[in-house]
Protein backbone atom coordinates (compact mmCIF):
# COMPACT_ATOMS: atom_id res chain seq x y z
CA UNK A 1 0.00 0.00 0.00
CA UNK A 2 2.88 2.60 -0.38
CA UNK A 3 1.58 4.06 -3.67
CA UNK A 4 -1.73 5.21 -1.22
CA UNK A 5 0.66 5.91 1.68
CA UNK A 6 2.98 8.23 -0.29
CA UNK A 7 -0.18 10.05 -2.12
CA UNK A 8 -2.72 9.44 0.63
CA UNK A 9 -3.72 13.26 0.34
CA UNK A 10 -3.85 13.23 -3.47
CA UNK A 11 -6.33 10.23 -3.41
CA UNK A 12 -8.01 11.60 -0.56
CA UNK A 13 -9.09 15.04 -2.36
CA UNK A 14 -9.88 13.11 -5.90
CA UNK A 15 -12.15 10.68 -4.00
CA UNK A 16 -14.05 12.23 -0.94
CA UNK A 17 -16.24 14.72 -2.40
CA UNK A 18 -17.89 12.17 -5.32
CA UNK A 19 -21.56 11.73 -5.40
CA UNK A 20 -21.76 8.10 -5.02
CA UNK A 21 -25.91 8.36 -4.64
CA UNK A 22 -26.61 6.41 -8.10
CA UNK A 23 -24.70 3.21 -6.50
CA UNK A 24 -25.79 3.81 -2.42
CA UNK A 25 -29.34 3.62 -4.52
CA UNK A 26 -28.87 0.10 -5.84
CA UNK A 27 -27.11 -0.75 -2.26
CA UNK A 28 -29.09 0.54 0.48
CA UNK A 29 -32.77 -0.38 -0.06
CA UNK A 30 -31.55 -3.95 0.14
CA UNK A 31 -30.89 -3.22 3.87
CA UNK A 32 -32.10 -4.12 6.70
CA UNK A 33 -33.05 -0.91 9.22
CA UNK A 34 -29.56 -0.37 11.63
CA UNK A 35 -27.69 -2.64 9.25
CA UNK A 36 -23.72 -3.34 10.42
CA UNK A 37 -22.03 -2.84 7.04
CA UNK A 38 -18.11 -4.14 6.12
CA UNK A 39 -16.27 -1.11 4.25
CA UNK A 40 -13.52 -3.01 2.74
CA UNK A 41 -10.79 -0.61 1.71
CA UNK A 42 -12.96 2.30 2.92
CA UNK A 43 -9.91 5.00 1.14
CA UNK A 44 -11.27 8.50 2.25
CA UNK A 45 -14.40 7.50 4.59
CA UNK A 46 -16.40 9.05 2.06
CA UNK A 47 -19.09 5.55 1.96
CA UNK A 48 -18.53 4.99 5.52
CA UNK A 49 -19.51 8.58 6.56
CA UNK A 50 -22.74 8.54 4.31
CA UNK A 51 -23.82 5.32 5.97
CA UNK A 52 -23.60 6.08 9.14
CA UNK A 53 -25.40 9.42 8.14
CA UNK A 54 -28.19 7.21 7.08
CA UNK A 55 -28.57 5.58 10.38
CA UNK A 56 -25.95 2.41 9.80
CA UNK A 57 -23.82 0.93 11.57
CA UNK A 58 -20.02 0.60 9.85
CA UNK A 59 -17.07 -1.18 10.78
CA UNK A 60 -14.21 0.26 7.95
CA UNK A 61 -10.60 -1.18 7.02
CA UNK A 62 -8.10 0.12 4.93
CA UNK A 63 -4.90 -1.14 4.34
CA UNK A 64 -3.27 2.44 3.99
CA UNK A 65 -1.90 4.34 7.44
CA UNK A 66 -2.03 7.59 5.56
CA UNK A 67 -5.66 6.61 3.73
CA UNK A 68 -6.81 5.35 7.38
CA UNK A 69 -6.00 8.59 8.96
CA UNK A 70 -7.98 10.82 6.62
CA UNK A 71 -10.86 8.36 6.93
CA UNK A 72 -10.82 8.61 10.59
CA UNK A 73 -11.48 12.05 10.60
CA UNK A 74 -14.22 12.05 8.17
CA UNK A 75 -15.89 9.01 9.51
CA UNK A 76 -15.76 10.23 13.05
CA UNK A 77 -15.04 6.47 14.27
CA UNK A 78 -12.20 4.14 14.41
CA UNK A 79 -10.68 2.36 10.90
CA UNK A 80 -8.64 -0.74 11.56
CA UNK A 81 -5.73 -0.60 9.09
CA UNK A 82 -5.94 -4.21 7.29
CA UNK A 83 -6.21 -5.52 4.06
CA UNK A 84 -9.02 -8.21 3.02
CA UNK A 85 -7.33 -11.06 3.64
CA UNK A 86 -5.90 -10.70 6.63
CA UNK A 87 -9.03 -8.80 8.44
CA UNK A 88 -10.68 -11.09 10.62
CA UNK A 89 -13.95 -10.36 12.94
CA UNK A 90 -16.52 -12.54 14.94
CA UNK A 91 -19.14 -10.15 14.00
CA UNK A 92 -21.65 -11.45 11.07
CA UNK A 93 -22.41 -8.12 8.82
CA UNK A 94 -25.54 -7.67 7.31
CA UNK A 95 -23.56 -6.26 4.25
CA UNK A 96 -20.02 -5.81 2.35
CA UNK A 97 -18.98 -2.42 0.57
CA UNK A 98 -16.11 -3.31 -1.48
CA UNK A 99 -16.06 0.06 -4.02
CA UNK A 100 -13.04 0.03 -6.36
CA UNK A 101 -11.30 -1.84 -3.24
CA UNK A 102 -10.69 -5.40 -4.16
CA UNK A 103 -9.42 -4.82 -7.60
CA UNK A 104 -5.70 -4.54 -6.55
CA UNK A 105 -6.09 -8.54 -5.55
CA UNK A 106 -4.77 -10.93 -8.08
CA UNK A 107 -7.23 -13.08 -9.93
CA UNK A 108 -5.77 -16.07 -8.28
CA UNK A 109 -6.67 -14.67 -4.70
CA UNK A 110 -9.72 -13.04 -5.47
CA UNK A 111 -11.90 -16.84 -5.47
CA UNK A 112 -10.53 -17.33 -1.81
CA UNK A 113 -11.30 -13.48 -0.98
CA UNK A 114 -15.04 -14.17 -2.06
CA UNK A 115 -15.26 -16.97 0.46
CA UNK A 116 -13.86 -14.74 3.00
CA UNK A 117 -16.53 -12.07 1.67
CA UNK A 118 -19.45 -14.46 2.22
CA UNK A 119 -18.36 -16.38 5.79
CA UNK A 120 -18.55 -12.78 7.04
CA UNK A 121 -21.54 -11.96 5.96
CA UNK A 122 -25.41 -13.18 7.62
CA UNK A 123 -27.37 -15.34 5.37
CA UNK A 124 -28.70 -12.90 2.78
CA UNK A 125 -26.37 -10.69 3.42
CA UNK A 126 -25.39 -8.54 0.37
CA UNK A 127 -21.72 -7.57 -1.43
CA UNK A 128 -21.14 -4.28 -3.60
CA UNK A 129 -18.79 -4.83 -5.56
CA UNK A 130 -16.34 -2.95 -8.32
CA UNK A 131 -13.88 -3.24 -10.10
CA UNK A 132 -12.53 -1.16 -13.31
CA UNK A 133 -14.04 -3.28 -16.59
CA UNK A 134 -11.61 -5.68 -18.49
CA UNK A 135 -10.30 -9.45 -18.41
CA UNK A 136 -6.76 -8.56 -17.75
CA UNK A 137 -4.51 -7.77 -14.95
CA UNK A 138 -1.76 -4.87 -15.70
CA UNK A 139 0.22 -2.49 -13.76
CA UNK A 140 -0.43 1.06 -13.87
CA UNK A 141 2.18 3.07 -12.51
CA UNK A 142 3.48 1.61 -9.00
CA UNK A 143 -0.04 -0.48 -8.73
CA UNK A 144 -1.19 -3.73 -9.70
CA UNK A 145 -5.03 -3.82 -11.11
CA UNK A 146 -7.31 -6.90 -11.65
CA UNK A 147 -9.94 -6.06 -14.38
CA UNK A 148 -12.87 -7.72 -14.34
CA UNK A 149 -15.79 -8.16 -16.79
CA UNK A 150 -19.38 -10.08 -16.01
CA UNK A 151 -18.06 -13.88 -17.18
CA UNK A 152 -14.76 -13.53 -14.58
CA UNK A 153 -16.84 -12.12 -11.59
CA UNK A 154 -19.55 -15.22 -11.96
CA UNK A 155 -16.54 -17.72 -12.51
CA UNK A 156 -14.70 -16.68 -9.77
CA UNK A 157 -17.87 -16.67 -6.90
CA UNK A 158 -18.06 -19.06 -4.50
CA UNK A 159 -21.30 -21.53 -4.36
CA UNK A 160 -22.89 -19.44 -1.54
CA UNK A 161 -23.04 -16.38 -3.30
CA UNK A 162 -25.41 -15.43 -6.23
CA UNK A 163 -25.82 -12.07 -8.36
CA UNK A 164 -28.57 -9.78 -7.99
CA UNK A 165 -27.02 -6.99 -10.41
CA UNK A 166 -24.71 -6.55 -12.67
CA UNK A 167 -23.98 -3.43 -14.56
CA UNK A 168 -21.61 -1.00 -16.25
CA UNK A 169 -20.53 2.79 -15.51
CA UNK A 170 -18.47 5.18 -16.27
CA UNK A 171 -15.92 6.73 -14.03
CA UNK A 172 -17.13 9.20 -11.76
CA UNK A 173 -14.10 11.06 -11.21
CA UNK A 174 -13.43 13.81 -13.48
CA UNK A 175 -11.08 13.84 -16.81
CA UNK A 176 -11.34 10.18 -15.86
CA UNK A 177 -11.46 7.61 -18.59
CA UNK A 178 -12.68 4.08 -18.41
CA UNK A 179 -15.87 1.86 -17.22
CA UNK A 180 -16.75 -0.05 -14.19
CA UNK A 181 -17.86 -3.17 -13.44
CA UNK A 182 -20.54 -2.89 -10.09
CA UNK A 183 -21.98 -6.23 -8.89
CA UNK A 184 -24.59 -6.43 -6.15
CA UNK A 185 -23.85 -10.48 -4.86
CA UNK A 186 -26.33 -12.54 -2.36
CA UNK A 187 -25.21 -14.73 0.19
CA UNK A 188 -28.15 -18.09 -0.14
Amino acid sequence: MSYYDSNAQAFFDDTVSLDMSSLYDEFLPLLPNNATILDVGCGSGRDSKAFKDKGFQVVAIEPSTALATFAQEIIGQHVEITSIQQFQSNQSFDAVWACASLLHISFSELPSVFVQLSELLKLSGVIYCSFKYGEREIIRGERVFTDVNETLLVNMLPSMLSVRKVWVTADLRQNRNGMWLNAILVKE
